[in-house]
């Protein structure tokens, strides 16, 4: 009956090439941990693979205002110290300068400091460095203009700890300096006067994790705390705190959790007018609740293009005042700035993807890629760096020419000045050390980093990079990454565990929303939108139903047409029409599934798939039904055999009804007659 059969050819759609990373199973911590909170087995494996593997430690997750925090008294030990400062200062009538920084957390941190101060009585003041013409942290400009002006206290947040020069001469010059920053450790501290950074303090401290906005944030509260006026202070330094935190990507543990969730219940009510004003602006007016994503994509990037195109003392202004009039022209000039990001990215995506394309093969024989024109701004270069990773699944390290020319020996020599991003596998800081003696300046972490150097030495950069990241990287790594939860069949997504997924928000980093995969979904409908985003319908028809779920995949219509039938990895989202809210899928991932799940054919009103493969002994024929049973067919056999789960497979006879007739329609499907 199959002997006329040919097997069907393999579909020559371009796919994402990605390595899918899918945590184990874990059937015990998962039972138990569905017996102590009634969760969804699914996500009781989401917490699993978040390292919240017993029940006491997931009711803990799920009720964080459930325990106990230590004073931050005590696991600061400076912040003492900055306390009594700040009120001598207070009660003298000094002068207290902020020195921020130009990006979300910077300026929120700005932000949330001027506004606890002044509340609480201070005079003061603020300076933030030109992001093109300075860089970041605080410099010896900004001090020697802080002492000119009276300044008696230099309180610098999201920075200055590695800022040992120009804190040694405010020393020197008699100011008081403070430093609040929480990025890593250089060999030396700066001699400031007091030091509050997470980093030196426990990493079991559930402080560890706080960003600049949540340092000042505590600095902000245990002032205000001390000088008994915390009543109607707290809840907008929390907005703020919010903001920041989230925008700045810090990761969602330990009080960044407990604190970030009471902060997104404000956000929706905010009682500071430029909050207000900036929702307004991003389309968010009316929405019931917050998500991290919503800040991540809405309100941040509006706080974070200004920084990087503009005057950050627009953010100051729109976070600091209580006039709505100035707030919502404020948020408007946020919203122009951030097109005009938008625009940039744009562009400037579009022509490194082009000079990609280029070189074809030999990003992965070099294993990182390097890319640097002249023409691109500096201000962005970082986004597109992230996005290439995200492409090309290689470490990217991207730069433009500054505008300004140095002199070298009265000659004129043209500097470079990058940002850097890499992939689980590859450490960016180590690799600039790796090349320090080629560059002006340099500075990062794990995964992102900036870097300077003078342009007659790129090509010994790129040398150097190439040889670091073949002594690091396989060429099996050289994917991006699909960091998969839980296999999931399509008939378990629904609202209830969309509305379970809930408790375990805030979600970001160091707590992921989940990532779910079915196999072999039939992609029923689809169509580019947009400035190239896929819009799609799926249906698992092995399921035996016809319902249907929309899908989303950003920024992959270079992947359109995709094949019929795929795995998918995906997030959960809700859509809201006319009042009825829905469910639906945003493709983080695909892959051609391991075995053809063959063609969908109705016989007698009940649905089956059917597919062809090709063995030693022939070729086979599957037919699967609703109900978890498939007939299994071999060329030139009378005898064929059922199967059902983990139950002993049974032979039956496949020239009998009722299977001989199921096997001409399924014959039929394949476009083959029996």
């Amino acid at each position: 009956m199959v002997n006329q059969l040919q097997s069907q050819p393999v579909s020559s759609c371009k796919l994402p090439d990605q390595r899918w990373q899918i945590a184990p199973a874990a059937p015990e911590q998962i039972n138990s941990i569905v017996q102590a909170t009634d969760l969804s087995p699914l996500l009781a494996q989401v917490l699993v693979n978040r390292g919240i593997d017993d029940p006491e430690a997931a009711i803990a997750f799920l009720n964080p205002e459930s325990l106990s925090l230590p004073s931050p008294l005590e696991d600061f030990p400076d912040l003492p110290l900055s306390l009594e400062l700040l009120i001598n200062a207070i009660n003298q009538r000094q002068r207290i300068a902020i020195c921020g920084d130009y990006d979300a957390d910077g300026m929120t941190s700005t932000a949330l400091l001027i506004r606890a101060l002044r509340f609480l009585g201070a005079q003061v003041d603020y300076a933030i460095p030109s992001r093109m013409k300075e860089g970041y942290g605080i410099n010896q400009r900004i001090v020697d203009e802080f002492y000119a002006e009276g300044v008696g206290v230099i309180l610098t947040v999201d920075n200055g700890i590695a800022a040992y020069q120009p804190i040694a001469h405010a020393r020197e010059l008699g100011l008081t300096v403070i430093v609040t920053d929480h990025h890593d450790l250089p060999p030396e501290l700066p001699p400031a006067n007091a030091i509050l950074n997470p980093k030196l303090i426990a990493q079991t401290s559930p402080y560890y994790g706080l960003a600049g906005v949540g340092v000042a944030y505590v600095l902000a509260m245990s002032l205000a705390q001390s000088l008994g006026r915390a009543q109607g202070l707290s809840n907008p330094l929390l907005e703020l705190f919010t903001l920041g935190t989230i925008a700045d990507l810090a990761p969602l543990t330990g009080v960044n959790r407990r604190w970030v969730r009471r902060g997104l219940q404000l956000l929706p009510k905010s009682r500071l007018t430029g909050v207000q004003a900036l929702i307004q602006v991003s389309g968010l007016s009316g929405a019931k609740d917050l998500k991290p994503e919503a800040i991540g994509f809405r309100l941040g990037p509006r706080i974070n293009a200004v920084g990087r195109l503009a005057d950050p003392q627009i953010v100051i202004e729109l976070l600091t005042t209580d006039d709505m009039g100035v707030a919502l022209e404020r948020a408007m000039q946020c919203e122009q700035i951030n097109q005009q990001r938008q625009h940039l990215c744009e562009q400037i995506e579009q022509r490194a993807i082009a000079l990609c394309e280029d070189r074809g093969t030999a990003i992965q024989s070099d294993r990182v890629l390097l890319l640097v024109q002249p023409d691109w701004h500096h201000g962005v270069i970082g986004i597109v760096a992230s996005r290439l990773v995200e492409r090309y699944g290689v470490p990217v390290f991207i730069g433009t020419y500054e505008e300004e020319a140095t002199e070298q020996d009265g000659k004129e020599a043209a500097r470079i000045r990058g940002s850097a991003r890499g992939i689980p596998e590859f450490h960016v800081f180590e690799a600039l050390e790796f090349c320090k003696d080629l560059l002006v300046k340099h500075g990062g972490h794990r995964a992102a980093g900036g870097f300077s150097l003078q342009a007659e030495n790129l090509e010994a950069f790129g040398d150097r990079l190439r040889t670091f990241a073949h002594q690091c990287l396989q060429p099996g790594q050289l994917k991006p990454l699909v960091e998969i939860d839980v296999q999931a069949s399509l008939d378990q997504i629904d609202y209830p565990l969309y509305a379970q997924i809930d408790a375990l928000h805030p979600c970001g980093i160091a707590n992921p929303e989940p990532v779910f995969w079915s196999a072999n979904v039939r992609i029923c409908e689809q169509k580019t939108i947009g400035k190239g985003h896929l819009k799609l319908a799926v249906q698992d028809e092995a399921l035996g139903g016809n319902r249907k779920f929309k899908a989303i995949a950003w920024r992959w219509g270079d992947y359109y047409p995709l094949p019929a039938y795929l795995d998918i990895a995906y997030r959960l989202r809700t859509n809201d029409w006319e009042g009825e809210v829905s469910v639906e899928l945003e493709l983080v991932g695909v892959r051609v599934p391991a075995a053809n799940p063959g063609t969908a054919f109705t016989h007698q009103d009940r649905s089956y798939i059917c597919n062809l493969s090709q063995n030693d002994s022939g070729q086979e024929l599957r037919i699967h039904n609703g109900n978890g049973k498939v007939l299994i067919v071999r060329q030139g056999q009378r005898m064929g055999t059922l199967c059902k789960d983990r139950q002993e497979p049974l032979p039956v006879d496949v020239s009998r009804a009722p299977y001989f007739d199921i096997i001409k329609a399924a014959l039929s499907a394949l476009g083959h007659s029996p």
